[in-house]
């Protein structure tokens, strides 16, 4: 399991503009996601020397854009980036690039469940992106000291994860796109850009 994670989500999307579901879809930052992944860069520089440390990405646009600005930030190549599919946002289902506002309106109640964006019909199982998570994070071969650009539901139950919490308390955690979060000494600390 890794020692050190930072755990990043990409930078604002035009879906996330829109306030629409992306999932496996995608989409392309928009000149604030662009923005915020410079302040991800500049962030992570005021951490210190963070040269020995992976840089993997979800395989999804949006993520590798991201990952492409903080890695310039850093000084990297655009090769250093490492994609890793496990880590790729939870399938939505038939609710992918729906606006969240009509899915509400259409689903009475369904806003103050938890975790309601995998509710949806044909959406991956909480389980299922429980599994993919921990097998990425017990693998032998995954980096020790890790940067990883991921998203925000994915981002929450991997943090759900390290942190041993329960669905409740997992669910309430935010999904920040200016800020990010450290995971070292089994201990979770929020960044703020």
């Amino acid at each position: 399991m890794p020692t050190d994670i930072f755990l990043l989500r990409h930078g604002q999307t035009e879906f996330n503009a829109q306030r629409r579901l992306q999932g496996h879809c995608d989409s392309p930052l928009t000149a604030l996601g662009r923005a915020q992944a410079r302040a991800y860069g500049q962030a992570l520089k005021r951490c210190g020397n963070l040269d020995d440390y992976a840089l993997l990405t979800s395989p999804l646009g949006r993520a590798m854009e991201t990952a492409a600005i903080v890695a310039d930030t850093l000084g990297r190549t655009p090769e250093s980036i490492i994609p890793e599919p496990r880590i790729k946002e939870a399938g939505l289902g038939e609710w992918e690039q729906e606006h969240i506002p009509d899915i509400h309106s259409s689903w009475p109640g369904l806003e103050a469940m938890p975790g309601w964006y995998i509710k949806g019909p044909g959406a991956e199982p909480l389980s299922a992106l429980r599994e993919r998570l921990l097998h990425w994070l017990e693998d032998p071969a995954t980096p020790q000291k890790v940067i990883l650009v991921s998203h925000g539901v994915t981002g929450v139950v991997l943090r759900g994860l390290l942190q041993n919490l329960g669905d409740d308390e997992m669910w309430r955690q935010d999904k920040p796109q200016d800020a990010f979060y450290y995971f070292s000494h089994n201990r979770l600390h929020r960044i703020s850009c």
